[in-house]
């Protein structure tokens, strides 16, 4: 009865150990495929490419290998250097960012390609195609273009590479140049123009504002010396016109106190007649007494004018004449200067004109002296000379006398013979025989022109074997007095 139960339990944990052997075999054969990356399942049944979901794949009869998709990163730097447009020599330095395209089509291009590589092996064939299509790039373009616009580069680069980025399955996400460099400092000094430029025109606005600034503060000091000039003759003027008042006020308070006192003197007078002589005796006084203090009063105001006209007079002397004699010293002695600057240049010009004619002279004589030895080896050459070389001389010139003769032949295109059977003077033979006679006139010729026949030179010209006296040798100062005597 207890058996029973007991063999249930073991049937049932055998299915149990059975399905679960099932199910560890069934994931051992189910293979997942993030989103990072695609499964090329190939063997049995052809190839097929999994991405973003699992498959079974039977061992024995069929291989699954993993594609990245990720993004790779690597750097593009030739050793070697680049030569761009201009033949300069670059070192240039590039990020590129390339990834397996996510379409079936360029996964499977892509696992042809590199699915058995290992990472570096892949990104050393990426890279050898980027370098060379970096440097067809850079030997187009110039310097200037390729550090002033990196972005221009860059799209140059993706568009050059897509195409063989396709026949790989992959493309271009990015490409940045990280540095341009060379060894010949091309790049630094390219910017050393601008700097110039523009330090240059710093210092002539610098210039210009310093120049601007004199000037203001020169017009500034001008109208505060007219200003100032002005209100001294103002002030001058007001207080001439103050004093001027001041007397007339004087004078009629004067004038009024005189009525006064002539009144209340009158009426005094009236009282006391006695009294009033007395009175206008002491009045008279009083009066001389007050014109005193007047003539004093003014003189004192004419010593003031005078003293104020003395000041003014050598203000004017201070700030106008001292100013203009000063620069009349300054031309006077700018012009002294330039006086003995002027004389020292005609002197230096005249001393270099008198070496040119000294030098020039040198050159004559050595030149004179130098022509005279010439004709005198010449001349001694000639003295060797004998009849054999003499006859020599005339018949090695015939032919080139005779050349010149016929030489108005040469210019003749096209001769037309016609023979009418005269002997040897018809045909071509008239045309020889005229040259022939043409020659025969060479020895009359040169007797013509000399004035000598040519027997009679034979005769002067020494017979073979006989030796020729040696010519008069010119002293040696001969050739310096001559040429001494040209130069004056």
């Amino acid at each position: 009865m207890f058996n029973v139960p007991g063999e249930i339990w073991i049937i049932a944990g055998l299915m149990v150990l059975v399905v679960m052997l099932l199910m560890s075999a069934l994931a051992r054969l189910y293979r997942k495929a993030g989103p990072h990356e695609a499964l090329v399942v190939y063997g049995f049944g052809g190839t097929r490419v999994v991405k973003g979901h699992g498959t079974i794949v039977f061992p024995m009869i069929q291989i699954c290998r993993g594609l990245s998709l990720e993004l790779m990163s690597f750097d593009v730097a030739p050793q070697q250097d680049l030569y761009t447009k201009q033949g300069v020599a670059v070192t240039v330095e590039a990020v590129a960012q390339i990834k397996v395209k996510s379409d079936m089509e360029s996964i499977l291009t892509a696992s042809e390609q590199f699915l058995t590589k290992t990472d570096q092996e892949r990104e050393g064939l990426i890279r050898l195609v980027m370098e060379g299509h970096l440097r067809g790039i850079i030997g187009q373009l110039t310097v200037e273009e390729i550090v002033k616009q990196p972005e221009m580069v860059a799209d140059r680069m993706r568009s050059t590479c897509a195409d063989d980025m396709n026949k790989m399955g992959l493309e271009v996400i990015s490409f940045t140049i990280k540095e341009v460099r060379d060894k010949n400092e091309y790049i630094s000094n390219m910017g050393k123009p601008d700097v110039a430029r523009i330090k240059r025109d710093a210092d002539v606005a610098s210039a210009e504002a310093e120049r601007d600034t004199a000037i203001k503060r020169a017009l500034a000091q001008r109208e505060a010396a007219v200003a100032k000039a002005q209100a001294d003759q103002e002030r001058v003027a007001a207080e001439t016109a103050s004093l001027a008042k001041q007397a007339e006020a004087q004078r009629d308070l004067e004038v009024k106190k005189a009525q006064y006192q002539e009144v209340m003197k009158k009426q005094q007078a009236q009282a006391d007649k006695a009294y009033d002589i007395q009175a206008n005796i002491m009045q008279q006084q009083v009066i001389a007494e007050s014109v005193k203090v007047q003539q004093v009063e003014k003189e004192q105001q004419v010593k003031v004018q005078e003293a104020e006209i003395a000041r003014r007079e050598k203000e004017l002397i201070a700030t106008v004449l001292k100013p203009a004699e000063i620069e009349r010293q300054r031309i006077e002695t700018l012009a002294e200067a330039e006086k003995q600057r002027l004389i020292a240049e005609a002197d230096g010009h005249a001393a270099s004109i008198r070496q040119q004619g000294v030098a020039e002279a040198e050159i004559i004589f050595k030149k004179g002296e130098a022509e005279a030895k010439a004709m005198n080896v010449k001349a001694e050459a000639y003295q060797e000379y004998n009849q054999a070389a003499v006859v020599d001389k005339l018949l090695t010139g015939l032919p080139d006398v005779v050349r010149a003769l016929a030489s108005p032949l040469a210019n003749v295109d096209k001769i037309t013979v016609i023979s009418t059977g005269n002997g040897d003077a018809a045909g071509m033979n008239k045309i020889t025989g005229d040259i022939a006679k043409m020659a025969a006139q060479v020895p009359a010729l040169f007797e013509t022109l000399s004035g000598m026949s040519i027997n009679e030179l034979l005769s002067k010209v020494r017979l073979i074997g006989d030796k020729a006296p040696k010519p008069d040798v010119l002293p040696p100062d001969a050739g310096k007095k001559g040429a001494a005597g040209a130069g004056k």
